[in-house]
């Protein structure tokens, strides 16, 4: 697949990036080459391969998800300068 102008102009929006002028050829060549190996990898036949997702044969130990009371509300407010009840009070700041 060739990267054209039109293509990179498109990829330039999608990404919120703006490729400088004096860079836009070197930069359609490299997309050129990477999308050229892609394309080469999807060749390759990998029906005989199992999908992993690590390469360690081991499992994540998970720890037991247990509810713990915390007074996170009290400490915050605690330390703020108005507050009334669980909620901060502050100055007005639109008419």
């Amino acid at each position: 697949m060739n990267i054209d102008d039109l293509l990179l102009s498109k990829l330039e929006k999608l990404s919120a990036l703006k490729i400088a002028d004096e860079k836009r050829e070197e930069t359609k060549e490299n997309l050129s080459e990477i999308v050229a190996f892609v394309e080469i990898l999807n060749e390759l036949d990998l029906s005989s391969c199992e999908a992993t997702v690590s390469t360690v044969n081991a499992s994540s130990p998970f720890r037991e998800d247990v509810a713990i009371k915390s007074d996170v509300v009290g400490t915050v407010l605690a330390n703020s300068p108005k507050h009334d009840e669980n909620f901060f009070i502050v100055p007005k700041v639109i008419e």
